[in-house]
């Protein structure tokens, strides 16, 4: 019988993801101001801010040995998603923070039946570009 992977079997691989994605930022000293934010534009994964950086961080679960990195995920398309519901949020927000766009590259991994995650966190992951 084939067995998968632990992962494989949680239907809710992202919001785990998410979680442990909260978890590594807090252990470097982040706040965490938001989750999953909504605008009309799309979504924000994370909102986190440390000293006076706001960052806008979307996460990504993949596989190791996957085709694409998680990185590679965040298009074009989504970054520009990401930027417009960014500035949405700092206007809500009536924020004056210097505003940054991560990318944390979550990797679930299984020690001693244990799931786990390895991270990978590309700050700066993407710039605003003029449209």
């Amino acid at each position: 019988m084939l067995q998968l992977p632990i992962w494989k079997k949680n239907k809710n691989t992202g919001a785990w993801g998410e979680d442990q994605a909260v978890q590594y930022l807090q252990k470097q000293g982040y706040t965490l101001l938001c989750r999953n934010f909504h605008s009309r534009y799309g979504e924000i994964d994370l909102i986190v801010q440390k000293d006076d950086i706001i960052a806008f961080v979307e996460v990504k679960t993949r596989a190791k040995g996957a085709l694409y990195s998680p990185a590679e995920a965040v298009t074009p398309a989504k970054q520009q998603k990401i930027v417009l519901t960014a500035l949405h949020y700092m206007e809500e927000y009536n924020s004056d923070l210097q505003p940054r766009f991560d990318v944390c590259e979550v990797y679930p991994v299984v020690v001693k039946r244990k799931k786990t995650a390895e991270i990978n966190y590309l700050e700066d992951a993407f710039q605003v570009s003029a449209y």
